[in-house]
């Protein structure tokens, strides 16, 4: 990782998240400390349960916690922003607009008329378009702009779901489980790809996962997450792989096995998870 990066752009000090359900209370989240550096690639992984996504939904601000503090850009986060865009599993994409009109609403939204997201001038209609296209380019899908959700495959629809998070030109995104539902060719093809666009854009990156070799390949370093209830951070691994990364290269790679093998022992033996019966 670069010297030049802030050690310190999101932090999240002593957080603390309890639900209430009909049972009483839940806590799902205990003693969370965390510091993600501006440009780094985080990892979120450990089993289901372990409260993985609520942590990433506290970071976008789409919940409040408990107890503690979470900070961006040494501001709290009170709320969503455009500044922290998500991508979650389901892309949620509006079903009769087209891919380009589903980054369009986005781009309007943050940059055009009525927005004081930026604190900038609103743009025009020809620079909202050209931000939107230039979206769309990055993720490979110009040549399906005009095309629905319904006529085009999974990984394409993931495309639209991360072009629409960096169209608005977020300064973290924030990715739940991305490519969790796709089949392992198009997962591995949008890892690639995930790899090059964050190369390009520099952004801070926080994604769940449940897939060691995707927290590998992608990661600067890994949180690995205890069982719930009352999930905590069990430990932090730091991913000392050179950028750029090729998948074929480092499958032989003595570092990348070493990081694999400390992932799966953290997860398989000393949080070995069982299923509770039903």
């Amino acid at each position: 990782m670069s010297e030049s990066l802030s050690t310190k752009y999101i932090e999240v000090q002593g957080v603390e998240q309890t639900f209430k359900t009909q049972k009483g209370s839940f806590p799902a989240l205990r003693d969370i400390n965390l510091t993600v550096a501006k440009g780094e690639f985080v990892a979120l992984i450990g089993h289901s349960g372990c409260g993985k996504s609520t942590l990433l939904n506290l970071i976008a601000g789409l919940t409040t916690p408990t107890n503690g503090t979470l900070l961006c850009a040494n501001r709290e986060i009170a709320g969503p922003g455009p500044e922290r865009a998500v991508v979650f599993q389901n892309h949620s994409l509006l079903p009769w607009l087209t891919c380009y009109e589903n980054v369009y609403l986005a781009v309007e939204r943050v940059f055009g008329a009525g927005s004081k997201s930026t604190g900038a001038a609103a743009e025009n209609k020809a620079q909202l378009k050209a931000r939107t296209e230039a979206a769309l380019a990055l993720v490979g899908l110009t040549p399906a702009a005009q095309k629905r959700p319904g006529e085009i495959s999974g990984g394409m629809k993931q495309r639209v779901g991360i072009a629409r998070a960096l169209s608005m030109e977020p300064q973290v995104l924030l990715m739940d489980e991305p490519f969790g539902a796709l089949d392992a060719l198009t997962r591995a093809k949008l890892q690639d790809e995930l790899l090059e666009i964050v190369a390009r854009t520099r952004s801070t990156v926080v994604m769940v996962t449940h897939d060691v070799d995707e927290a590998v390949l992608l990661s600067d370093k890994i949180v690995m997450m205890t069982n719930g209830p009352a999930a905590t951070i069990g430990e932090v691994l730091a991913v000392n792989l050179p950028r750029p990364r090729k998948r074929v290269e480092l499958a032989e790679d003595p570092r990348y096995i070493n990081c694999r093998k400390a992932v799966i022992d953290f997860l398989y033996t000393r949080q070995a998870h069982v299923e509770k019966a039903a």
